[in-house]
């Protein structure tokens, strides 16, 4: 009597086609199940398409409503994005529990919990100059066409997005500034106002009477068209320099860099005139060469001295 038995070939031939049939049992059943899905995918996608169309007739009609107001430009972006924010994490969240019908708000929620931890590790700096773009959007300071210099950047301001800053310099170059940046560190506005402050050294000559000088600047800078008179004219002497007395000149004028270049323009060109037609010298350095020993002077060079 002989007992059957199984060669090693057989059990791993056995163990192959067992191996092959589960991967097409299993890629019978994906295939079923993406059949099965095709209808909630596609009213998925209509959900998306009619999310799409809402967030922009949302946005039209809150800006529309936002431009009779006088709210600042970056904040009426700040509540169009997140008008359009909310309106897509909405449509998001029914269209993946229309997919996965298994699924709850709940659950979904705590899923975006869990993964909002690991993708705000993963994206630190993202999420950071994120809520420092909402920050700036809400702060009054640091308007849409404001000149401002921050960390050697100086330009002016043409947008504002929730990660970055688009700051177009005075030489025309656009520079893209992450917000981090800017709402950590020390920002000038040089146009928080209409006007500011400008100033320009002028210097006399030290046989000059010096109460004298100071009223023929003062009047030549009051004369200058485009000044504010009503903030009045600075005149301090300050200075004892190499070859004049020096006075700091200080008066207002527009805030942006082309008005401030073409009231100090006006200025000096007008304390130039005043001065020459005052006879007063504007002087420029003096060299005096001091010898310890006699210097003999003649006519030809290295001719000594007669006598």
């Amino acid at each position: 009597m002989s007992i059957p038995t199984k060669t090693p070939s057989g059990e791993t031939y056995d163990q192959t086609v067992n191996t092959l049939a589960t991967l097409q049992d299993q890629l019978v059943d994906m295939g079923e199940g993406f059949v099965r899905a095709l209808p909630n995918m596609a009213i998925a996608l209509v959900i998306i398409l009619i999310t799409w169309i809402v967030a922009r007739i949302a946005v039209r009609g809150v800006s529309r409503a936002i431009g009779k107001t006088d709210m600042r430009p970056s904040l009426q972006n700040l509540i169009d994005t997140v008008v359009k924010l909310g309106i897509w994490i909405i449509g998001l969240m029914i269209a993946l529990i229309v997919v996965m019908p298994g699924m709850t708000p709940a659950s979904l929620i705590a899923g975006l919990g869990i993964g909002a931890v690991a993708i705000g590790f993963a994206f630190q700096d993202i999420f950071e100059n994120f809520l420092a773009g909402v920050l700036i959007m809400l702060r009054e300071k640091m308007r849409i066409g404001d000149v401002i210099e921050c960390e050697g950047i100086k330009g002016k301001v043409e947008h504002i997005t929730l990660r970055e800053t688009h700051v177009r310099k005075l030489s025309g170059e656009l520079t893209i500034v992450p917000n981090s940046m800017i709402f950590k560190n020390p920002v000038e506005i040089l146009t928080d106002e209409q006007v500011r402050r400008h100033e320009v050294v002028a210097g006399v000559s030290y046989d000059t009477d010096l109460d004298h000088a100071a009223e023929v600047i003062r009047k030549a800078v009051e004369a200058v068209e485009g000044i504010e008179k009503d903030k009045g004219v600075d005149i301090f002497a300050t200075t004892f320099n190499s070859s004049s007395v020096d006075f700091l000149v200080r008066w207002h004028a527009g805030s942006t860099p082309r008005d401030g270049w073409e009231s100090k323009d006006k200025v000096v060109r007008a304390i130039k005139r005043g001065l020459d037609e005052a006879g007063i010298e504007i002087p420029f350095p003096y060299i005096t060469h001091t010898f310890k020993e006699r210097v003999p002077l003649g006519r030809e060079p290295g001719e000594r001295a007669a006598g």
